[in-house]
C-alpha cells in the first residue's frame, strides 16, 4: 500500500506522476509525484479521466474513461482544484501500453542502431569503437542537421528523459547509441538520433541494503572508502551467473554487426533488491553524480566477484579532467577466458 498524506497539497496544482493504488469505489488514486511526497487525488463527478496512447501529444485524441480504467503503475499529469487535492482532469497513460511501446523501441535501436565508445570526433562523423569477439571494432556514425541528438544529464537515470544536445558536446570517451539507416555490415549508421553520455562504472562489496530507502551503501573496491547507491524504479538489476555465463553459448550478434555484448548482459536473469547480500560483489553503471560518495545506479550487475577477481577493473578510455574514467566500461581484459575478448565487457549506461 502507498503511503500518503491527504493533507498535503503539492506545490503545483499540476503535476506528473504514477498511481500508486486504486480505490475506485472511494473515487481516490493514490498517486506518487515525480517530484514531492506521495498524495491522495479525489476523482468527483466533475472530473474530467481521459486515456492517451504513450507518445501521444494532441489531447483531442484522448479517450474518456472510468475511475476503474486507471492501473497501478499508470502515468497520469493531474490538474488540481487550487488549494485542493481534487482533480479537475487526470490524463491517463496506461503502463501496459508503455511497456508495449518501449519494447518496440528497444528493439528497434537494436535493430537499426549501434552502441560503442567515442574514438574520434570531426563536424560531421563519430568513430565508435565496439566491445567485439576477437578484437574491439570501429563504427562510423555520421550526423546532418536534421539528426536528434540528446544527452544524459548528471544523477540521470532515465534514457527518455535525456536533454537536448549536440554534436559538439560529444567527447573522447563518451558512451554513445546511434539509430539511423544503417549498412549491411552494420559498421556505419546515418544517424537519425543519437543519444550519448558521460558514465562512471564503479565496484564494491556489498556493506548493507536498506529495502525501504532503496540504498546499497558499498566499500569502493577502487577507493576502499563507503560509496551510497541509489536504486530507482528505473535502475535495471541484473545477477550475473556462476561459470556458466562463460559458457552460454554464442554471444547475441545483431544482422549485419558485431556481437552486441550489452545484449548478453539483457540476457542475464533480473535481480532484486532482496537478492543483494552483505559481501556479495557487485559493479554499476551510473551519470557522474553532483554528490561524492552518492551515485544512482542505471544498471547493477550482482554476484560480479568472480569477473572482477579474475579480470580486475582498468580504466579502458582516456581519463576526465577530474581524474574519473567516464565511458561506463568495465575494461576487462578476458585473455584466455573467451579467448580474447577485445575491449572488455561493456556494463552499459543507456539503456532504451
Amino acid at each position: 500500500m502507498l503511503n500518503a498524506a491527504p493533507a498535503q497539497v503539492p506545490v503545483s496544482a499540476r503535476f506528473v506522476g504514477t498511481v500508486g493504488e486504486l480505490r475506485a469505489a472511494g473515487g481516490e488514486i493514490h498517486i506518487k509525484p515525480d517530484a514531492g511526497e506521495a498524495l491522495i487525488v479525489k476523482v468527483g463527478p466533475d472530473t474530467l479521466l481521459q486515456r492517451v496512447a504513450p507518445g501521444e501529444k494532441d489531447l483531442k485524441r484522448a479517450e474518456a474513461i472510468a475511475i476503474d480504467a486507471v492501473s497501478v503503475g499508470d502515468r497520469v499529469f493531474v490538474t488540481l482544484a487550487p488549494g485542493t487535492l481534487e482533480a479537475r482532469r487526470i490524463v491517463v497513460m496506461p503502463v501496459a501500453e508503455i511497456a508495449k511501446r518501449n519494447a518496440a523501441d528497444r528493439a528497434d535501436w537494436s535493430k537499426r542502431g549501434v552502441s560503442g565508445i567515442v574514438s574520434a570526433k570531426t563536424a560531421n562523423a563519430i568513430t565508435l569503437r565496439i566491445p567485439s569477439f576477437p578484437a574491439p571494432l570501429t563504427a562510423t556514425v555520421t550526423v546532418d542537421p536534421k539528426t536528434v541528438i540528446r544527452r544524459y544529464a548528471p544523477d540521470s537515470v532515465r534514457f527518455a528523459d535525456a536533454k537536448p544536445s549536440g554534436v559538439a558536446e560529444v567527447g573522447v570517451g563518451d558512451q554513445l547509441r546511434a539509430r539511423g539507416q544503417k549498412s549491411a555490415d552494420g559498421q556505419s549508421v546515418a544517424a537519425d538520433e543519437i543519444v550519448f553520455g558521460t558514465f562512471v562504472t564503479k565496484a564494491g562489496s556489498v556493506t548493507s541494503v536498506n529495502l525501504e530507502t532503496k540504498e546499497i551503501t558499498l566499500n569502493d573496491l577502487a577507493t576502499k572508502k563507503p560509496l551510497v547507491v541509489k536504486v530507482t524504479a528505473d535502475s535495471q538489476l541484473k545477477m550475473m551467473p556462476g561459470q556458466g555465463m562463460m559458457a552460454g553459448g554464442p554471444l547475441p550478434r545483431p544482422s549485419g554487426g558485431p556481437p552486441d555484448l550489452s545484449q548478453m548482459l539483457e540476457r542475464m536473469p533480473a535481480a532484486r533488491l532482496e537478492d543483494l547480500k552483505t559481501g556479495m560483489i557487485v559493479a554499476v553503471s551510473s551519470t557522474k553524480g553532483a554528490a561524492p560518495g552518492e551515485i544512482t545506479a542505471i544498471t547493477l550487475l550482482a554476484n560480479a566477484g568472480m569477473l572482477i577477481q579474475m579480470a580486475g577493473m582498468t580504466s579502458s578510455g582516456p581519463a576526465r579532467p577530474d581524474g574519473t574514467s567516464s565511458q561506463g566500461m568495465l575494461g576487462m581484459g578476458m585473455g584466455d577466458l573467451t579467448g580474447g575478448m577485445g575491449g572488455g565487457l561493456n556494463l552499459p549506461g543507456m539503456i532504451p
